[in-house]
């Protein structure tokens, strides 16, 4: 059962990152950091009670994973120490408390709820600090969220 809530929970990440402007990603050397933002009413009410994501059209989540580029082999998911802020248009700035799922399968995640109103958006930053790597690598991307 654990196993299908997480294959449900990443696949619907996956096609609701399409709605969210697809899957974005940046990469850093040698990892690539998957990123998303979207309200949490569009996750599936089982997946969002697994994982205790409050389900509501004004609150958005905020999904990060970091992989390992490793040649000629599937990418590695890797712990990190990640932190996040999002600053509104008025400025606005609202510390978002990010916190890891792991998967037993091997999947790691890095998600993050804030509140938002209809057409506001967000300049987020965050920031990435491999396991056992001194270099912290700073992610910035923009969202708008509509909630009506």
């Amino acid at each position: 059962m654990k196993i299908r809530i997480s294959l449900l929970f990443l696949t619907s990440l996956m096609i609701l990152s399409v709605e969210a402007k697809a899957q974005q990603f940046q990469e850093f050397g040698e990892y690539a950091v998957h990123y998303n933002a979207l309200t949490s009413n569009l996750i599936p009410a089982q997946v969002a009670q697994a994982y205790g994501i409050k389900r509501s059209t004004s609150r958005a989540l905020i999904n990060i994973t970091i992989l390992k580029k490793i040649k000629d082999a599937p990418d590695t998911p890797v712990n990190a120490r990640v932190t996040s802020s999002g600053t509104n248009l008025i400025g606005q700035r609202r510390e978002i408390e990010m916190r890891e799922i792991q998967e037993a399968e091997g999947a790691i995640y890095y998600i993050g709820e804030l509140p938002v109103h209809n057409l506001e958006t967000y300049n987020f930053t965050v920031e990435i600090q491999v396991k056992n790597e001194t270099k912290i690598f700073v992610l910035q991307f923009m969202q708008q969220f509509y909630t009506e």
